[in-house]
């Protein structure tokens, strides 16, 4: 018995717990093939984990949850990250969704351009890395670092404006060890309409663990997940669950078959959650642009810094004049925690502050420019 019967002995035990009937066990093999062809044995470097849609009832259910408050009439293209075997794909296609397959390993690309040549037009595959779009440098970038405005170039997407509908629906799984990471340069290029919202309200689709996904939808007062991540998300999105799926039931790209499922003490994490985050119409019909809403970002990232810090500490660290009636104006109590504020009142106090001459200080530019700096990318 060869290396290879052990990796799909591992996934049998999967398709006899899901009850699968032959049809289905035959194209869920046959994605676990072409994943343990993509591994390679002349491969060298350690790949980076990845997990892959491979069970055809899985497929369904999420390409039925992308259609959930669809509108009738012709759907946003789908822009599918990293498809791999292509499991997904397919079922979207049958549905009759157009789709774009972004791949970065070069392994699955000759399956997934196959399917594309059998088709008029309704799939598009392209070799290209989301979870490395738009890098922070400057000149032509490398392969399958790939940047947004030549994407959406190549396959026919144009920028339409801020409060028109969704131009296009983003489905991916954001790999385990850049989830954090992830979300802030999302969130990030969210406020200043930036990488992929340049061209609108960008609705995405994604698998994340359970533990960030209670994180985004925290409540004021839970002061071990609720973070400035949490606000800043919950300001810009609309966040609905669609679904909750075991880890076991994914595929992954480990040679032994194993689902390397990370461990959580704080918070259970049994499941990854498929969540779609839909950019609000209304987000920036205020005081709030994309031109100062680094300002946004840094102000909920300081308060939240020391959940337990006083709201009127933080206001005077800033020499803000008067910090104890602006906050008896906007009926915040002054020994308020900065972990008990709600997103609109972090909203309410960027909007006061916008009329004060905080904002408009130099070394408060600085403070802004130097927090964006940090931030991780």
């Amino acid at each position: 018995m060869g290396p290879a019967s052990g990796y799909m002995n591992r996934h049998l035990t999967l398709t006899n717990r899901i009850n699968l009937p032959f049809a289905l066990i035959h194209l869920f093999f046959q994605a676990a093939r072409l994943v343990e062809r993509a591994q390679g044995p002349s491969r060298r470097r350690v790949p980076v984990l990845r997990r892959f849609v491979a069970c055809p009832e899985l497929a369904r259910t999420v390409q039925r949850c992308l259609r959930v408050h669809a509108a009738p009439g012709p759907q946003p293209l789908v822009l599918e990250c990293a498809p791999g075997p292509g499991v997904l794909t397919r079922t979207l296609l049958n549905s009759g969704a157009r789709v774009v397959a972004l791949e970065s390993d070069q392994a699955f690309l000759p399956d997934l351009q196959s399917l594309e040549k059998s088709l008029g037009g309704q799939l598009k595959v392209v070799y290209g890395d989301f979870f490395r779009l738009d890098p922070l440098v400057t000149g032509p970038v490398k392969p399958p670092t790939v940047c947004s405005e030549k994407l959406f170039e190549s396959v026919g997407v144009a920028a339409v404006p801020w409060r028109a509908d969704v131009p296009v629906k983003i489905f991916g799984i954001i790999p385990q060890k850049k989830e954090r990471n992830m979300l802030w340069r999302l969130i990030f290029a969210l406020y200043e309409c930036s990488s992929i919202y340049r061209y609108g309200r960008m609705e995405l689709n994604m698998f994340i663990s359970e533990k960030e996904y209670k994180i985004l939808t925290a409540k004021p007062g839970e002061k071990r997940i609720y973070q400035a991540l949490t606000v800043l998300w919950q300001v810009g999105c609309e966040i609905q669950l669609l679904h909750m799926e075991p880890w076991a039931s994914f595929l992954t790209n480990l040679k032994s078959g194993g689902l390397a499922i990370p461990k959580s003490t704080a918070l259970p994490n049994d499941h990854l959650c498929l969540v779609r985050l839909t950019p609000r119409k209304d987000l920036f019909t205020g005081s709030m642009k994309n031109t100062n809403s680094a300002t946004f970002v840094f102000l909920v990232k300081q308060c939240l810094a020391k959940p337990s810090s006083r709201i009127i500490d933080k206001l005077n660290s800033w020499s803000l004049y008067d910090a104890c009636k602006l906050l008896r104006e906007l009926e915040i109590p002054e020994d308020a925690e900065t972990v008990s504020l709600y997103p609109e009142d972090y909203m309410r106090l960027f909007d006061a502050l916008q009329n004060s001459n905080v904002f408009t200080e130099s070394w408060f530019h600085d403070e802004v420019l130097q927090s964006v700096r940090n931030i991780n990318f």
